[in-house]
């Protein structure tokens, strides 16, 4: 059977991204502490490649606007392939932090260079075939972690030779995945290497100083600070009112099956009908999902909440990413991706925390008012900066 070029790049995403979720979840924090970390060292280790995605993903884009995207996918495959056989010799918690960092270039890269390439090749079809793309990596992110488990649990008796197992998978799936981006294709006039540096910033400046790109990566912050609320603080809110983990479980699992069984629909969805309105609409469904979990101790609504929120991420991220790539030149596109892939980084990233420090102070209810209350004003912001540049 002859594979479309579009299906392999969602394979290679399928098995990159089953690669780089297994590597951290749920073996990194117990491997940190087989190496010795207290609590304070395994947030350390765990937080290295969320911020190598933060500082790598813009240069990432820059990189494939000027020298294609194909180079860069290779690139990001050759460290996903390389990255978990180094696990195998690490010692110490510092030699951890330092493969992480490492390991996290590979999804810093990977993402934002391979949705620009999406957007290249598919202009009609962006806002669906994104949502294509990234089911296939949320179907990888979702089994990695019952993998994971499944090696650890099986091979109880031998901790340390789970821990090399998993990561033996993880540089196994990586391999495949190297393979099948060998036959991804990419459109000719993408490659621009006979461009000067001088252009390919003035590319990237045009990038960074445009009001749409920037206040919808916005946007996409604003839904994942949410979400790094969610899924921190709704299993210690849970666990506060009596539910069980299993219970817990559900809610996590029926969230991300929503984002991912909708995604596609959704990005269809905003390529016929315009994609300002639903990242508008879904950022205030997100706002009262996310806020209204305190207000419920059972597990019927919170289900229906955990179900609605996936629904809201859905479509706001299915509308965002095609957008930045509707406002955004293919010669620039990259860039726009890099933009959206730090800052939707910095947003996932910073919600544990200000979320934390709500929860600490005031209690869990604030720690999701605080996430839907950030939701909300950004998709205001948003909407009326839209309607603004349309206006002129």
């Amino acid at each position: 059977m002859i594979f479309s070029p579009f299906m392999l790049l969602c394979g290679t995403g399928l098995f990159a991204i089953f690669s780089s979720t297994i590597s951290k979840s749920p073996v990194l924090p117990l491997f940190a502490k087989h190496l010795g970390a207290d609590p304070s060292g395994v947030g350390l280790v765990a937080s290295v490649s969320a911020f190598t995605g933060v500082v790598a993903s813009i240069p990432a884009g820059i990189l494939s606007d000027r020298f294609g995207r194909k180079r860069m996918l290779l690139f990001s495959l050759m460290v996903f392939s390389t990255a978990p056989f180094l696990y195998l010799w690490v010692e110490s918690l510092w030699q951890l932090a330092l493969v992480r960092f490492y390991h996290g270039l590979a999804t810093a890269i990977f993402v934002p260079v391979a949705m620009a390439l999406v957007s290249d090749v598919y202009e009609e079809s962006r806002g669906e075939k994104l949502g294509w793309f990234s089911t296939s990596t949320l179907m990888g992110r979702f089994v990695a972690p019952v993998v994971g488990g499944g090696i650890i649990g099986a091979l109880l008796y031998n901790p340390a030779m789970s821990y090399k197992v998993v990561y033996l998978v993880c540089g196994g799936a990586a391999l495949v995945a190297l393979v099948l981006s060998l036959k991804v294709s990419e459109p000719r006039q993408n490659n621009r290497a006979q461009e000067s540096w001088a252009e390919t910033f003035k590319a990237f400046k045009g990038v960074i100083v445009h009001k749409g790109i920037l206040i919808t990566s916005g946007v996409e912050a604003a839904i994942l600070f949410a979400y790094g609320t969610f899924e921190t603080f709704l299993p210690l809110y849970c666990l506060s009112v009596g539910l069980s983990p299993y219970e817990i479980g559900i809610f996590l699992s029926s969230q991300v099956l929503t984002l991912a069984l909708s995604k596609p629909m959704m990005g269809r969805f905003s390529d016929r009908h315009g994609r300002p309105p639903q990242i508008f609409v879904g950022a205030l469904l997100g706002a009262v999902c996310i806020g209204s979990f305190h207000l419920f101790t059972t597990f019927v609504p919170i289900l229906i909440l955990s179900i609605f929120f996936g629904l809201s991420l859905s479509v706001v991220t299915s509308a965002t990413s095609a957008y930045i790539g509707d406002l955004s030149q293919q010669q620039s596109r990259g860039s726009a991706m890099g933009v959206l892939g730090s800052v939707m980084d910095i947003g996932h990233t910073t919600g544990p925390i200000v979320a934390g420090v709500a929860a600490s102070y005031f209690g869990y209810a604030w720690a999701f008012v605080v996430a839907g209350m950030v939701l909300i004003v950004l998709g205001i912001i948003f909407w009326i900066i839209i309607q603004g540049l349309r206006a002129s």
